[in-house]
């Protein structure tokens, strides 16, 4: 239950739904009732043209039936036949208006109940999972999450407000039709009762594993997104190492698993319907025949009219009966679902704010790297690092494969957190500084250059949306795009697909620069922004990293260690430790590690 109240949280405000939800839906049942009650006098009036009234009304005036029976034998006897018939075919026809009506109005209030709970509920997983720290990500997968932030928020949300059904309308209708049955009849009520809590038994046990069902179907769903994902992601790598045979085995294994599972689900939640439909029939049957006997004895207690308006309620009585059954088969999914979106919300980001953490507009001296330590488990990437970024320098931190160069670079925007040791801007730990305003303080080119399916504009300017087109073309010229770009079909205004699909690796690695330009940071962190391109390529963009550095602190990375010969400082990693630094010409003259990379790359030819 706990659960089921954290996510019905989500609702809030819901007095401003429930209350007109109530109101609505209690007018719709009662004059639906009412429309069934009105076969009787109905068929009063029709086949008992004799019927005298009686000098008084009925003692009791929550007896309906006796109540309709009597005004309309009244009226039977005042305006004839004819008239009283079109009086009550109106009365049916104004109670069946109200009821549609106030029906509809229930179920418009309950939908933007629905919508507006959807709308709280991916808001808050969504807005959790960009807090969420980079190596969140790399631990779970994407598909997963996809499934959590989709399909299992879409479950929770019919759950949540199927709460309204389930504790107001279906109850409310189910009693309202039992009152009215008691009303014509108490021995065929209490009869009929007997019958329906095996029904209900029978249904329970049919939908009992429907919750541990749809935890299976979510986990093999995400699965199957996760290897969508996969497969749309890398389909020139599938297609090149002719694996396309592999990953349609794969995918469609999960997809035979998912197909079980919700065919299974589907078999039982479809069994309760025919089950239900069956078990009315049974009690119906029960009940003509036991009332047949009844009104065949002579039984003052029930007429042949009260009796045909008392098989059309009760013929009525198992669709509330079935909707509760349901509406608590819809919520345990909910619940199941809900916990698993619950858990992505609770999950909390290992790097926050401190609280007394105060912004930074620039840093004036340099950055410090004080005997900083860090890991993942058991195993140390970095250990006891020290040294210092002067302002307005370029560093380049170069290196054999798992030195720990980027997790050393990563340390600088708080993408992670060192084990021991600080990072410190002009003096103060970066902790002290928002990490809103540090990462404004930097702009970020990276190897795999992340681009998003929209225009070379919007992503030029993506993060600063106050842009103008100037400002993005001056930003484009110092990349060196602003050429390729008015070249192609729709300039700066072209869709250049999914993840940069319809441009060249140094175009994009342009596009990046560009946009890294617009952002106008004090500080550069180049991290193998030349490594996967062609010559060609890589000379325009060295180019336009050089005009990015201008000016500005930089922090690079490189595989090709010819375009970091003019770094104002070189480090050299190996192994997580700092084993040579210096410039260029001062490395050569160790004739240390540095100097080994440089002749295996000019004997390699790199």
């Amino acid at each position: 239950m706990k659960t089921y109240f954290r996510l019905l949280s989500f609702a809030k405000p819901i007095g401003r739904y429930a209350v007109p939800y109530i109101l609505f839906t209690l007018i719709s049942v009662v004059f639906g009732t009412l429309n069934l009650a009105l076969v009787a006098p109905l068929l009063t009036t029709l086949f008992d043209k004799e019927a005298k009234v009686n000098p008084e009304p009925p003692t009791s005036s929550f007896n309906v039936i006796d109540n309709l029976n009597y005004y309309a034998a009244k009226f039977n006897s005042t305006i004839g036949l004819e008239k009283t018939l079109l009086w009550v075919c109106g009365v049916i026809i104004l109670s069946v208006l109200i009821s549609n009506i106030f029906r509809y109005l229930s179920e418009k209030t309950m939908e933007n109940l629905r919508i507006h709970t959807l709308l709280n509920l991916r808001k808050s997983v969504f807005n959790n999972v960009m807090n969420l720290d980079l190596a969140y990500f790399n631990n779970e997968r994407k598909g997963d999450i996809m499934s959590k932030v989709s399909s299992d928020v879409q479950t929770v949300q019919f759950s949540v407000t199927g709460t309204l059904q389930v504790i107001f309308k279906e109850p409310l209708t189910l009693i309202t039709y039992l009152v009215m049955l008691f009303m014509i009849s108490y021995k065929l009520t209490l009869f009929s009762m007997l019958v329906i809590p095996l029904a209900g038994w029978l249904i329970s046990k049919i939908v009992k594993r429907l919750k541990q069902q749809a935890t299976e179907s979510h986990e093999t769903y995400g699965n199957m997104i996760s290897y969508l994902d996969e497969a749309l992601s890398g389909i020139r790598i599938i297609k090149a190492f002719n694996a396309a045979p592999y990953i349609k085995e794969r995918f469609n294994n999960e997809n035979k698993q998912y197909s079980r599972i919700i065919r299974s689900m589907a078999k039982r939640i479809q069994l309760a319907s025919p089950v239900s439909e069956f078990m009315g029939v049974l009690m119906v049957a029960g009940i003509v025949y036991y009332g047949g006997t009844l009104i065949a004895g002579g039984s003052k207690e029930l007429e042949p009219a009260a009796f045909i308006a008392y098989i059309a309620i009760f013929s009525q009585i198992m669709r509330p009966a079935k909707a509760i059954s349901q509406s608590f088969s819809n919520i345990h999914s909910g619940i199941a679902a809900g916990e698993r979106v619950l858990n992505l919300i609770d999950t909390k980001p290992s790097i926050v704010n401190a609280p007394d953490a105060k912004p930074i507009k620039d840093f004036k001296d340099r950055i410090e790297f004080r005997d900083v330590t860090f890991g993942y488990g058991e195993r140390t990437i970095l250990d006891h690092v020290s040294f210092s970024i002067p302002k307005g320098k370029s560093v380049a931190l170069v290196g054999p494969s798992g030195g720990g160069k980027s997790t050393l670079m990563d340390l600088i925007p708080r993408f992670i957190e060192p084990w021991s040791g600080e990072v410190r801007i002009d003096g103060h730990d970066i902790k002290e500084y928002t990490l809103e305003s540090v990462r404004d303080l930097m702009g970020i080119v990276n190897q795999d250059t992340i681009l998003f399916n929209d225009t070379i504009f919007n992503n030029i300017a993506f993060g600063n949306l106050a842009a103008t087109q100037e400002e993005v073309e001056a930003a484009a010229r110092i990349a060196n795009a602003h050429e390729f770009i008015i070249g192609t079909e729709n300039g700066y205004q072209t869709r250049i697909g999914d993840r940069g699909v319809k441009l060249s690796g140094g175009q994009r690695q342009r596009i990046c620069i560009a946009r890294a330009v617009l952002r106008n940071p004090p500080l550069m962190l180049l991290d193998e922004a030349t490594s996967a391109l062609d010559t060609e390529s890589e000379k325009m963009v060295q180019d336009a990293l050089n005009n990015l550095m201008k000016n500005r602190t930089s922090v690079i990375i490189a595989h090709r260690l010819s375009t970091i010969q003019s770094a104002d400082l070189i480090i050299v990693l190996e192994q997580g430790r700092i084993v040579e630094t210096g410039t260029h010409i001062e490395l050569l003259a160790q004739n240390g590690l540095y100097r080994k990379l440089i002749e295996m790359q000019t004997f390699s030819g790199s």
